[in-house]
Formats: structure tokens, sequence, C-alpha cells
């Protein structure tokens, strides 16, 4: 079903953009749909969605090539994280982090200062990094490995489900017969 939305392996191996990538296109592990390429890119489309808010599609993929999962599907993935999503995911990221580190929230620190200098820009970031950043991060990174492994994990279990209700019907109709 998907298939039809998803241009040709083809077409993207012979775009003039791609062509760096080489020879590393044509392993079909990268356009396949089976239960285990899809499970590692949904993981893999999880993890940098929740954990970086740029360049997630780009780092999705570059992962997707090298751990053999498919490549439209991490990419797609990576969506979880999206202008409508950011501000809920970050606010929980915080207060996650910040429950984590026994840190109280501080939600003032959050309005952006006018710099100077970049001296000023510095100071004022790992002044940012040492408050609201540290629980942000611990946030972000703790929702990112708990998304990925429940992304494989229900990935893979709604694949089998799917796979035992298509035997039980296809027995149930022999049966019939």
């Amino acid at each position: 079903m998907i298939k039809r939305f998803l241009p040709s392996h083809e077409s993207i191996k012979g775009h003039r953009l791609l062509r760096w990538v080489g020879p590393r296109l044509h392993d079909p592990s990268l356009w396949r749909i089976n239960r285990h390429t899809v499970a590692k890119a949904v993981a893999i489309g999880a993890f940098f969605g929740l954990m970086i808010p740029v360049a997630q599609i780009p780092a999705a993929v570059i992962v997707s090539l090298s751990l053999r999962a498919n490549l439209w599907i991490a990419a797609v993935s990576t969506l979880i994280s999206n202008p409508l999503t950011y501000a809920p995911l970050y606010y929980f990221a915080y207060h996650l982090g910040a429950g984590l580190l026994g840190i109280a929230p501080k939600p003032e620190e959050a309005t952006p200062p006018v710099y100077e200098s970049f001296g000023a820009w510095f100071e004022h970031a790992w002044t940012w990094l040492s408050g609201i950043g540290q629980p942000l991060l611990l946030g972000m990174l703790l929702m990112a490995i708990v998304g990925a492994i429940c992304g494989y994990v229900l990935t893979q279990a709604a694949w089998r489900w799917r796979v035992l209700r298509k035997r039980r019907i296809s027995l149930r109709a022999r049966m019939v017969i």
C-alpha cells in the first residue's frame, strides 16, 4: 500500500545530488519493506526525531545507510517532531530532565536575551547550558532512547500481529471449504 506513494529506487539512484553515496544506494535492504528493515527505520527515525531539532532527516538517512534500514521509513519517522509538536516535546523533555537532575524548573530562563558580542553570547550559552540546557538535553536524550526502543518493539509487535491475523483468516477460510 505504501509503495505506491514512494518514488522508485531507480529514480533515486539516478538523481544527480545522490551520486556521492555511490554503490551504497544499490543495497536492496535500503528499499525493502519487511519487519526488520522497517522496525530499524522506525527506531532510527524516532531517535533522531526526538533528539535533534535540526537536520533530522539527513541524520536518519545517514544512520539508515550504515545500519541497512529502510531509508524512506526512517526519513518519515523523524516527523514525530514537527512545528506542532516541538513545544510540548521540549516542555516535557525539560521537566523530565529537571526531575531526573533534581532541579526545580525555572521557566524564566527561557527568554532569549540580546547579545552585544560573541563573548557575551558564549557566556550566556554556558549559563544556559548549566541552567535550562542540561535538563532539556538530558530529557531529550532519554525521550529519544525510549522512543527508539518503543518504536522498534511496537513495529515488531504490530507486524507480528498482522501476520498472525492473516494466518488465522487464511486458516478459517480453509476450514470452511
